[in-house]
């Protein structure tokens, strides 16, 4: 099938590399123009850039879509699909109207539910125990179109952002290749139920200990790799990757409550969090052994303030 797809972070690089290994004819890539990135702030290109360029596949990083120029190069191309992932990017009627079958999108949640921007990190700071990938076809609206196909996996205990990701990229791969060849019959979502993902403030991120120990927990996976979690320590940076809730009580929340090799147990509103791995500003990631190896903190040490 001749497709023109967009994208542009690695969940979306991995449906575009089996969309190549199923066969099909990518005619055109779209991905965001390179970003700023890293210490030095250098332009840095996207998974999607990398891979087209890679595998050889014509590219274009247009800032919209909105110009009649790019709409025009768009129509010209034929193509029986548009696959969107990720992308970033506001899709005008124009440009959904250009392929054959329309424009169809790969969402990381079970529609209507985490509608927009960040599904991933929503379902795990709301506490939801499944998601899962929808295909969609794309219309005007925030994730509105009709559902193709849907397919649901569990979310545990222990999954980040990042692990939840890493399963739901291939299964969103896995989806696409589907609907390409199966053609489902297209569903009208239920408006009524819709919740929005909305995008991450890096303000989301900051520990209140005053909150109780789970939804402390939840918010530590959410932002996990990104943002990063964070809290102070003596007035200076400290970043939460790594920790579950445990039973605690008669500490003030944000107070140290013990230090040992299996963690370092910390007070919440209700209960408490057991951090076993964090970073200093500036340093690496550290399991709690290594950082106790380089830091002294004794209980009754006080954290975000």
């Amino acid at each position: 099938m001749k497709l023109i797809f967009a994208g542009t972070p690695e969940f979306a690089a991995v449906a575009l590399e089996a969309l190549l290994a199923a066969g099909h004819s990518v005619a055109l890539t779209l991905t965001q123009p390179d970003r700023p990135a890293g210490r030095g702030l250098k332009p840095h290109p996207s998974a999607v850039k990398k891979l087209a360029q890679a595998r050889g596949l014509p590219l274009m990083q247009p800032p919209s879509l909105g110009q009649p120029a790019i709409q025009e190069q768009l129509r010209n191309i034929g193509a029986d699909a548009m696959v969107v992932a990720a992308y970033g990017l506001i899709l005008p009627p124009s440009v959904l109207a250009v392929p054959a079958r329309g424009c169809l999108n790969i969402h990381a949640s079970l529609l209507p539910r985490w509608r927009g921007a960040a599904p991933i990190q929503r379902a795990l700071l709301s506490g939801d125990r499944e998601t899962g990938i929808t295909v969609m076809q794309m219309d005007a609206g925030l994730d509105t179109g009709a559902i193709l196909l849907q397919e649901r996996i569990a979310i545990d205990d222990n999954d980040n952002a990042q692990t939840l990701h890493d399963k739901l990229a291939p299964l969103g791969a896995r989806c696409i290749l589907r609907v390409l060849s199966e053609n489902p019959a297209p569903r009208a979502q239920d408006d009524g139920a819709a919740t929005y993902a909305d995008k991450i403030a890096k303000a989301e991120a900051v520990i209140d200990w005053s909150h109780n120990a789970d939804d402390i927990c939840r918010q530590i996976r959410a932002f996990n790799p990104a943002p990063g979690c964070a809290t102070t320590l003596g007035g200076a940076a400290l970043k939460i990757w790594c920790a579950r809730p445990v039973a605690h009580r008669n500490f003030p929340p944000g107070t140290v409550a013990g230090v040992g090799a299996n963690g370092i147990v910390v007070a919440a509103g209700a209960g408490a969090v057991n951090v076993t791995e964090l970073q200093k500003a500036g340093a690496k990631r550290l399991a709690v052994r290594a950082f106790l190896a380089g830091a002294v903190l004794a209980p009754g040490t006080r954290l975000g303030t």
